[in-house]
């Protein structure tokens, strides 16, 4: 029994695509399709968009000076207590109400918000180049781990908020001198931020550097000649992105609580100055007769907070690999 001369070729023919096989996936296309899914983190991801256009567009549709003082027109409630108050104070040209200052209350929302967010970014990013730099080096030069490492649990183990104190009320007259009552507080509040709270990032990254600089594709760097420069950016940090990428939401709200904290106890930014922390102390005081002047900060706060941390969970399993898709 013969086959057929075309025989083969039938098979060659068979056995080819009869149409373009499709790209493959990019790791961003699958980390956003498994984003999408976590309910919590496509909350918290359009959350700190808007909160982040409210502080940076609000103030420039809303042109009120959040530090006039208008006595006249002070104490008023918002627009919408009057639903259930009908005798309460309240005006359409000042939607969120008045302090006691008569200083408007939105306006405060909104440039109180742009210092706390600004402060939270600034820390955050701050922190995690200290963090990166110090996991990085105590992962890959084994003689500067047990030094590096040490050193980062001296700083967990140190009182997080009495050391701000007092590095406030050591550096505030200087900063304030040379960079102004609001820049000097600036500066001097994103760099304790960031001082106290590289530590876990650091730890992170240094355990991901120790596993992945023994992979295959490491030690043919190093075979061929690659620098040790040029090992940590192109292998070793691409690879630690995913859990710096975590650190950096939780970071950023952490930066924001502790800013609050510190502007709640009257060592953060100068008292004319707004801030969401500070308009919860000014409110403390006539909380019961005014609580929607407590609330609108905190909730902005906590809301802030909130949808960060869900962000960062969401990041947290869409970057995972072994937990992708579950």
């Amino acid at each position: 029994m013969t086959d057929s001369p075309d025989t083969p070729l039938q098979a060659i023919e068979a056995l080819k695509d009869k149409e373009p096989s499709k790209p493959p996936r990019s790791r961003s296309k699958d980390v956003w399709d498994q984003l999408r899914k976590h309910k919590g983190a496509m909350f918290g991801l359009g959350f700190v968009i808007f909160i982040t256009l409210a502080v940076l567009v609000g103030p420039l549709l809303y042109q009120v000076d959040p530090q006039k003082i208008d006595i006249r027109n002070k104490d008023f409630r918002p627009i919408y207590v009057a639903l259930w108050d009908s005798d309460a104070k309240t005006g359409w040209n000042k939607p969120f109400g008045s302090d006691q200052l008569g200083r408007d209350q939105l306006a405060q929302m909104l440039a109180g918000g742009r210092a706390s967010m600004a402060v939270g970014w600034a820390a955050m990013v701050l922190s995690l180049i200290i963090g990166t730099a110090v996991g990085v080096a105590a992962g890959y030069y084994k003689r500067l781990d047990g030094l590096l490492m040490r050193t980062t649990d001296l700083f967990l183990s140190l009182p997080i908020l009495p050391l701000l104190l007092l590095a406030v009320t050591l550096f505030r007259q200087p900063l304030r001198a040379n960079f102004g009552p609001e820049g000097g507080m600036f500066i001097l509040i994103v760099t304790m931020i960031a001082i106290t709270s590289w530590m876990p990032t650091a730890r992170i990254v240094r355990g991901d550097i120790l596993a992945i600089k023994e992979r295959e594709f490491v030690l043919a760097a190093r075979s061929i000649g690659t620098t040790q420069g040029k090992i940590i950016r192109r292998h070793l940090l691409p690879n630690v992105l995913s859990p710096i990428m975590v650190s950096a939401a939780l970071g950023l709200a952490t930066a924001i609580i502790t800013e609050s904290a510190l502007s709640f106890l009257g060592v953060g930014f100068p008292s004319d100055f707004p801030t969401w922390g500070k308009m919860l102390a000014d409110a403390v005081v006539r909380m019961e007769e005014f609580p929607e002047r407590v609330l609108l900060p905190g909730i902005a706060i906590s809301l802030t907070v909130l949808s960060v941390n869900y962000l960062g969970d969401g990041l947290r399993d869409a970057l995972d690999p072994r937990i992708r898709g579950r």
